[in-house]
């Protein structure tokens, strides 16, 4: 029996987590949160709807997040990672796993944009979000629409390629990078996002100049 895991990286996620875990439990059999330094309810909303619960002390950044939820995998044929703002749809967990279980894809990467604009996306997010994908691109060699959707599914092959190198949210960029290097059969599927939900406490602009850094730099690295 194909066993899955559910792990979301949450930062003050009170407002929309406690509706994801109870929803996307209904797909799973483990959801795990990894509480990085919140300061809110997110702890206690995390145990109350259910979900196995990891503490950061203080904030590390949702690549340490990651990591820490992959170190924490065991027996599971299956990853999920979904965000808990609320954004992403846990009931397109069926859509995401289809080509892993069918073996047709290690990495199942959920897009936006692969049927085409999002009319929902405000405009300075898709300009940020087109630069975000055309600097994953050519650091990857990879033709991905949504380099940095938090909403994805991984094989149990996959795991040992993935390094957790950055602390932040270039992670996103770096795991398409290593599945690239690694030769994993990659795909994408067409998945909702709300904004009308959004908890988010980034600030878009400052996280997209970020993550941009940081692929460049990647960029530059493989290059020499």
């Amino acid at each position: 029996m194909t066993k899955i895991i559910a792990i979301i990286p949450a930062y003050n996620e009170e407002i929309a987590l406690g509706s994801i875990i109870l929803r996307t439990k209904q797909y799973v059999d483990r959801v795990l949160v990894i509480d990085d330094g919140s300061n809110d309810k997110t702890k206690e909303i995390a145990k109350l709807a259910g979900a196995e619960l990891i503490i950061h002390e203080k904030n590390q950044g949702k690549g340490i997040a990651l990591k820490t939820g992959f170190e924490a995998i065991e027996n599971e044929d299956i990853i999920i990672t979904i965000d808990g703002d609320g954004q992403h749809n846990p009931d397109e967990i069926p859509i995401l796993i289809k080509a892993i279980i069918d073996e047709k894809a290690d990495f199942v990467n959920g897009s936006r944009y692969i049927e085409g604009n999002d009319d929902e996306t405000p405009g300075y997010r898709r300009v940020g979000q087109k630069v975000l994908d055309k600097a994953t691109n050519l650091s990857t060699g990879l033709e991905i629409t949504d380099s940095q959707s938090g909403f994805r599914a991984f094989s149990k092959i996959a795991i040992p390629h993935f390094k957790f190198k950055d602390a932040g949210f270039a992670i996103e960029s770096e795991m398409l990078s290593d599945a690239s290097k690694a030769d994993l059969k990659i795909i994408e599927v067409p998945i909702t996002v709300r904004y009308d939900v959004d908890s988010s406490t980034k600030n878009p602009i400052s996280h997209g100049v970020g993550v941009l850094i940081q692929i460049i730099k990647n960029l530059l690295f493989h290059r020499k």
